[in-house]
């Protein structure tokens, strides 16, 4: 079953290795000119699609600048330029100094993979304000993404009883209606999206992200990548080192790992953010509502979530909070230390029988929004996690597992090994074991790892920083909680990063922030 919110835990990518290579090489006078030299026709931005998440077009940023979209046209095929093209939206913001001071544009992913740039970059546009001062703030839709011909499995009626059902399974009837309802997902990822899922490898992404750099206009790619778009970033740098500009990875993507690991390296992850949150409630100078010491808050969720495996309760009408959308409900509280207090809320009122909050924070991991429409998150998820891993899991690997993945967190464990038969009888091969980044002789880029991080856990980062090579990797470490660095607003982290991307300062490697 895909799981969302593992950004990367059933998949780490991609270099379908001969050919990618050979393609690394080819010079800009080999592309289509005609795509190359395209011009974007940029106007203002409208209202989100119903596959972006809907609501409503982006308000100005402080200080009246509007955002402007516009689409780009790329080959639905790297493999053979000349052929079909398909659209890839994009959104910016120019830079709001002087233009002598413009450095260039700065393109952002912010991970999954599967969210909307063109959604998340507004989200967060303010948290962006100094890096706008020199560089146009750029994000996009990566392909099956969004507005990016956009990858479609199942309908809001099917998504809806999809994540009702039990992803844990107890016995073999339950082991067996889990992998029927995963083939019957991704037999209609296939049906309806045939002609997309053989090309939104990261491999894709990467020569959509080379392509975006030229017909913006710079001669480097200046990148910030967040999540899975430090692996994008990493695939990018391997296949284009010399054109790599100033570049960060925050939230790092361990690049080393074949998906079983990524997933184990996660239920760790999460297991230490709940023994995070759990120790910080108790500490709190009122009494911790959920419990009165940390082990006795994560044996009240444990058995919560037991009971709720034999008799959901009520959530948001008329559908009921099951183990599977309180699983999921916690892990999205644990990706920020901002979550902790909806996370104490929702359980307080989950434990009097009332699941509205925790099925709140699982819709939100979903992609669903409060008129029960969905956005392509979880299509978009699959489909380039089933891309990139070579892998696939039976309900045979995943039992023999078990163990291990118990061992690592008594609360997460099961739920992420079973989220390994998530590419079963996937329409397209896989197409590696794990990404490759190696980059020598590119510019320096600054990978940020968080010691609390649950989805990329911390050791994931020097990881990184090591396979990207010497002189390439630049590492630095937040003493912090939750899913990355910069959004925290640690002065020390945002000094580092301004200091590279604004005035190409680089860090210290091994630079520490708390």
């Amino acid at each position: 079953m895909p799981h969302p919110f593992r950004l990367r835990a059933a998949a780490l990518t991609v270099c379908a290795v001969l050919l990618p290579a050979l393609l690394a090489g080819c010079g800009e006078d080999d592309r289509d000119e005609e795509l190359t030299e395209q011009e974007l026709s940029w106007k203002d931005c409208p209202a989100p699609s119903d596959a972006q998440g809907g609501g409503p077009a982006p308000s100005p940023l402080p200080g009246g600048a509007e955002w402007q979209c516009a689409t780009m046209k790329a080959p639905l095929n790297w493999d053979e330029p000349e052929g079909d093209t398909i659209d890839l939206a994009l959104i910016r913001a120019r830079a709001s100094g002087e233009a002598s001071e413009r450095i260039g544009s700065l393109i952002f992913n912010f991970g999954g993979p599967g969210g909307s740039g063109v959604t998340a970059l507004p989200a967060f546009g303010e948290e962006y304000a100094t890096l706008r001062t020199r560089y146009d703030l750029v994000s996009f839709d990566p392909r099956g993404v969004g507005r990016s011909a956009p990858v479609i499995c199942a309908d809001d009626q099917q998504l809806d009883a999809y994540f009702q059902q039990d992803a844990t399974p107890d016995d073999r009837a339950e082991r067996t209606e889990l992998l029927d309802n995963t083939r019957e997902f991704n037999a209609g990822c296939e049906k309806n999206s045939e002609r997309i899922l053989p090309h939104v490898r990261t491999t894709d992404a990467a020569r959509d992200l080379d392509l975006m750099r030229q017909v913006l206009g710079d001669d480097e790619l200046h990148y910030f990548g967040i999540s899975y778009g430090t692996e994008l970033g990493g695939v990018y740098a391997h296949l284009f080192p010399e054109k790599v500009g100033r570049a960060v990875f925050d939230a790092v993507v361990d690049p080393t790992q074949t998906p079983e690991q990524g997933s184990l390296g996660q239920a760790r992850g999460f297991q230490l953010a709940l023994d995070n949150y759990a120790e910080h409630c108790v500490s709190q100078v009122e009494d911790c509502p959920v419990g009165d010491s940390a082990q006795d808050v994560k044996d009240r969720i444990a058995g919560f979530l037991k009971d709720l495996d034999a008799k959901p309760i009520p959530g948001l009408f008329p559908r009921e909070l099951t183990q599977t959308a309180a699983t999921n409900g916690i892990a999205q509280a644990l990706y920020s230390q901002d979550f902790w207090e909806f996370l104490t809320d929702g359980l307080e009122e989950a434990y009097a029988g009332d699941g509205t909050i925790l099925m709140v924070l699982s819709d939100s991991m979903n992609g669903r929004n409060q008129n029960g429409e969905y956005s392509n998150l979880v299509a978009a998820n699959v489909s380039i996690n089933c891309a990139d891993d070579r892998p696939r899991y039976d309900t045979e690997d995943v039992e023999r597992r078990l163990p291990a993945f118990r061992a690592a967190s008594e609360l997460f464990g099961d739920y992420l090994a079973w989220g390994l038969i998530g590419c079963t009888d996937w329409a397209v091969r896989g197409a590696a074991d794990h990404p490759e980044v190696s980059a020598p002789g590119a510019a320096p880029i600054l990978v940020i790892g968080n010691t609390g991080d649950p989805a990329t856990p911390y050791e994931g980062a020097r990881r990184m920083a090591q396979a990207l090579g010497e002189g390439v990797g630049v590492e630095l470490t937040y003493r912090g909680q939750g899913h990355g660095a910069y959004d925290s607003g640690n002065k020390c982290v945002r000094d580092a990063v301004h200091g590279y991307l604004l005035n190409g300062k680089v860090p210290k490697d091994g630079t520490v922030c708390s």
